[in-house]
């Protein structure tokens, strides 16, 4: 290939890659620090029962009742009755989001906003999985981080609502195709003009080591974010990014947890677009892959290997404190 078009090509990347690079050094300079952390603190006592809740959430669902998905109906029906069994448990009322001809549930529960109650920050999490595998770290480890935020969030009083969705069908064969959940809860939420000012997918939470080179990347990206497999990734599309910022920055100043944030054209790293946010990018409203990172750390991806033991509820825990943090700084208190 001759030089000059050696250096368009280059310089074509280089562009595509500048709101990465322009995030990145932004979120690491000076500007974005916290003049004081605002970090949530439970007792000892309360981080205890997190941990134990967290993993007791996957275990049922990974090892009680295993793979879930439309092959095994009952598998389905089983994690509905768990979600709901938990949400009422919480103090919320459970309502179903039905689709397909089979009839396919999305679970919702909500926290009703005070001042600002049409403007409505969901948080979502897909209880379904592959064939043959248990889906620990995906994604009954996304499911038990929204259980648990909707459980220690209950009792406060918030700005803006916040939804809580367990999306059905995010796996394949229905991945980005009419029936599944969130594809159905977008679509009918643009339709009903609701006002969902924010969405986070909570997509694999539970895989994190300190162990140097244990994180990968995408070829392209990979030199401008850390080696080890110990933090969790906000992912955004371009139209996304204010959002991206303000949770970032919202959760660091709320939490030691380590975070790194992506902004970056879709279409350049296809594997962005893999869980429920891009089904709320599609219908324009701004939405954030909250993640571990999938197979880009977790080697038990979509395997029968991925099983609970893999996973480490003490982090899982921290981060769950700080993504609640995050939800309330977002969201803002009446007395704010």
């Amino acid at each position: 290939m001759p030089i000059f078009a050696r250096k368009i090509i280059v310089g074509a990347v280089l562009l595509l890659l500048l709101p990465t690079i322009i995030l990145f050094t932004y979120i690491n300079s000076s500007r974005f620090l916290c003049k004081e952390k605002k970090e949530m603190r439970l007792t000892g006592q309360e981080m205890v029962y997190l941990r134990k809740a967290l993993s007791r959430h996957v275990y049922y669902l990974a090892e009680t009742i295993g793979e879930r998905h439309h092959e095994n109906p009952s598998s389905l029906d089983k994690s509905i009755d768990y979600i709901v069994h938990e949400f009422e448990q919480a103090g919320y009322s459970a309502s179903f989001e039905y689709f397909g001809e089979a009839n396919y549930r999305n679970v919702i529960a909500e926290l009703p906003g005070v001042l600002k109650p049409d403007e409505v920050i969901l948080v979502g999490a897909h209880y379904d999985t592959v064939w043959l595998s248990p889906g620990a770290d995906d994604n009954a480890s996304g499911v038990a981080v929204l259980l648990e935020i909707a459980r220690i969030i209950r009792d406060r009083s918030l700005n803006k609502t916040i939804q809580f969705v367990a999306f059905g069908n995010e796996e394949q064969p229905f991945a980005a195709g009419p029936d599944m959940g969130s594809a159905v809860h977008a679509s009918r939420a643009r339709q009903d003009d609701t006002a969902i000012v924010a969405m986070f997918s909570l997509e694999m939470l539970g895989y994190y080591t300190d162990e140097p080179g244990s994180q990968h990347y995408p070829e392209i990206i990979g030199w401008l974010y850390p080696d080890k497999a110990n933090f969790v990734g906000f992912v955004a599309n371009l139209p996304s990014g204010k959002l991206l910022l303000q949770s970032l920055k919202s959760f660091r100043c709320n939490s030691d947890f380590p975070a790194e944030g992506l902004l970056i054209p879709e279409n350049f790293v296809p594997d962005i677009r893999r869980s429920d946010h891009a089904s709320f990018w599609d219908q324009n409203y701004p939405a954030l892959l909250v993640t571990d990172t999938a197979f880009y750390r977790n080697e038990n991806y979509h395997t029968l290997a991925d099983m609970p033991d893999t996973l480490n509820y003490e982090k899982m825990a921290e981060l769950t404190i700080g993504l609640i943090s995050m939800l309330e700084s977002l969201s803002g208190h009446p007395v704010d």
